[in-house]
């Protein structure tokens, strides 16, 4: 485990990838899996199903990069 070298609220840019080039802010820090949360980066769809207090479907949420 090596001395992770961004914080929360650091802005980044992604140098390789689908996101390539994009400049974004440092949502979350997972220091132990050496990965990091950004902003509007690595964006995925999670399917939901519904409750009763919400109607489900696709709902967009950012996954961790290295």
């Amino acid at each position: 485990m090596s001395k992770c070298h961004v914080k929360k609220g650091d802005k980044v840019i992604v140098i390789s990838g689908k996101d390539k080039g994009k400049v974004s802010e440092v949502l979350q820090v997972l220091p132990k899996e050496s990965r990091v949360v950004v902003q509007g980066v690595n964006v995925m769809q999670k399917h939901q199903r519904p409750t009763a207090g919400d109607p489900g479907g696709k709902k967009p949420i950012e996954k961790s990069i290295h």
